[in-house]
């Protein structure tokens, strides 16, 4: 098997509360607890879970553009975290970033050729300027923009126009993985259909690797291989997307899933009743306790480790 693009160890990130939060037992906020994951060469590993649970936090620490409290994310080998400061600006030509808001990602006073072009810049060999608006018209092209849109500013493109934009940056310097954080939440269904048939075309095209950061299931369910749900900075179950979504064990993955919106008004869901916890949680109890009804004493005095069961990896003591 070949070693994995990207791998992440004991990833760990903590930040400082406000000095009006010292009041709680611990003076930190623990965003990311002990995030292990590989992602290979050319596959689409989706990032899932409820806002604020650390998928944006642990997207930003794989771009290096955040440290992380402990742990190591290796990118072709290397610790993005222990090479130089010179070093990882050349390593960036080889990993890029989707954001999730196509108006605030773009810089309105620059046109469309310096906001394609600026990763151009961590290139060993500088380009002409002729070489660049080469560049930069032929990646327009290819994310269904015109080469003549170069001279254009953000403010004259559409939502769906504007994250094709990002798009062509995050391609420009042809990265081996982009890191796609919420890139198609703020679109029209419509819109983002087209931008996800994009994104999936040019995976194909270059051999692209994904990591693809949402809340929306569906949308994740289209696109990726492998998918890892995260739950209070915690995978609670990773497998491939095919058999997490037709078998889920993990009882956070299943009320995700049950979120999904019906179409079909014959399939009309059972309202539960709102599960009363029945143990008091501690700081080594399963961070999904009070939300349980499957909980046992076993679960309030540790965290379940991520364990193989029925081919998917999942934290959890009580498998159905």
């Amino acid at each position: 098997m070949k070693p994995p693009l990207v791998k992440i160890q004991d990833l760990y990130k903590d930040y400082l509360l406000p000095k009006r939060y010292l009041f709680q037992k611990a003076p930190v906020f623990r965003a990311l607890h002990g995030i292990n994951l590989e992602l290979q060469r050319g596959e689409s590993f989706g990032i899932v879970g409820e806002s604020g649970c650390g998928k944006s936090t642990l997207a930003r620490i794989v771009m290096a553009l955040d440290e992380p409290t402990a742990g190591t994310v290796f990118f072709e080998g290397e610790d993005i975290f222990k090479i130089s400061t010179a070093r990882l600006k050349h390593a960036r030509q080889n990993f890029q970033m989707v954001f999730q808001d196509p108006y605030g990602s773009l810089n309105p006073r620059k046109n469309i050729l310096k906001i394609v072009c600026e990763p151009l810049e961590t290139l060993k060999g500088k380009l002409s300027p002729a070489q660049k608006k080469e560049r930069v018209g032929q990646i327009l092209t290819e994310v269904g923009l015109n080469a003549t849109d170069m001279d254009k500013f953000p403010h004259e493109f559409s939502g769906g126009q504007r994250q094709r934009i990002a798009i062509a940056r995050a391609l420009i310097t042809r990265p081996a993985l982009i890191v796609a954080d919420e890139s198609v939440s703020a679109l029209d269904v419509s819109v983002q259909a087209q931008v996800l048939n994009l994104m999936m075309d040019l995976q194909e095209k270059y051999n692209l690797t994904y990591m693809f950061i949402s809340h929306d299931l569906s949308v994740v369910e289209y696109i990726t291989d492998k998918v890892a749900v995260i739950y209070m900075g915690q995978i609670v179950e990773q497998g491939t997307t095919k058999s997490l979504f037709q078998n889920p064990l993990h009882p956070y993955t299943k009320t995700l899933l049950r979120a999904i919106p019906d179409l079909n008004p014959l399939n009309k869901k059972k309202k539960k009743k709102a599960v009363i916890p029945l143990f008091e949680k501690t700081d080594a109890s399963c961070c999904f306790l009070d939300r349980c009804n499957r909980a046992t004493a076993a679960c309030v005095k540790n965290m379940p480790k991520l364990l193989e069961n029925q081919g998917h990896l999942v934290a959890c003591f009580n498998v159905r």
